[in-house]
C-alpha cells in the first residue's frame, strides 16, 4: 500500500492493515517490477535522446506504529526504526538494484538469490548489512524457520 511520497522517494508498505504472510515476497517481487518497467522505459526514452531513468530501491522488514494524523488534512502514515532502516537502505542502495536489509534478506533468501553488498553506515543505527537482489529462484527450497512479531521486534532492538 502506498503511504506517501517525500520528495522524488515513494514509501509503500506490506503486511498492513491486514495480515499477509507473505508479505516480504510481495514487497520484492513488486520491487522487482518496478525496476523492469523502468528499464524497458528507459528503451524508449533512449530512442528519443532523452536520459535514463534511475531508481534506487530499499527493503526491510519489522514492526511499525502506524496511525492517521492531521486536524484539518488527515494522512495515514508509519514510524518506527523499521522505516528509518528500509531508507537507508534506499539512500544507500544502487540504482537499478533492488537493495535489501539482512533481516528481509534471511526472510526471502530461499526464494531470491541475493548476493553480500557489504555494511553500510547508517546514521543513529551503526553498520548494517545490505544484499543486493539478484533474481528469483525457479525452485524455492523450504524455509529453515518462521519467526514471530516478539523474536521480529527483539531483532530490531
Amino acid at each position: 500500500e502506498k503511504i506517501k511520497t517525500i520528495g522524488d522517494s515513494y514509501m509503500c508498505a506490506g503486511n498492513m492493515p491486514s495480515p499477509d504472510p507473505d508479505h516480504a515476497y510481495k514487497i520484492i517481487k513488486a520491487a522487482m517490477e518496478i525496476q523492469h518497467f523502468v528499464e524497458q522505459h528507459n528503451l524508449s526514452r533512449e530512442q528519443k535522446g532523452l536520459e535514463a531513468w534511475e531508481i534506487r530501491i530499499g527493503v526491510h522488514t519489522g514492526p511499525v506504529v502506524a496511525g492517521v494524523v492531521g486536524k484539518k488534512k488527515y494522512a495515514y502514515d508509519i514510524w518506527g526504526s523499521t522505516v528509518n532502516i528500509a531508507s537507508r537502505m534506499e539512500s544507500n542502495g544502487t540504482p537499478g538494484r533492488v537493495n535489501i536489509s539482512a533481516y528481509t534478506h534471511e526472510i526471502i533468501k530461499h526464494r531470491f538469490e541475493c548476493s553480500h553488498r557489504g555494511k553500510i553506515y547508517a546514521k543513529n543505527l551503526g553498520e548494517l548489512d545490505m544484499y543486493f537482489i539478484e533474481f528469483e529462484k525457479t525452485i524455492a527450497d523450504p524455509p529453515v524457520a518462521v519467526v514471530d512479531d516478539k523474536e521480529m521486534y527483539m531483532h530490531m532492538q
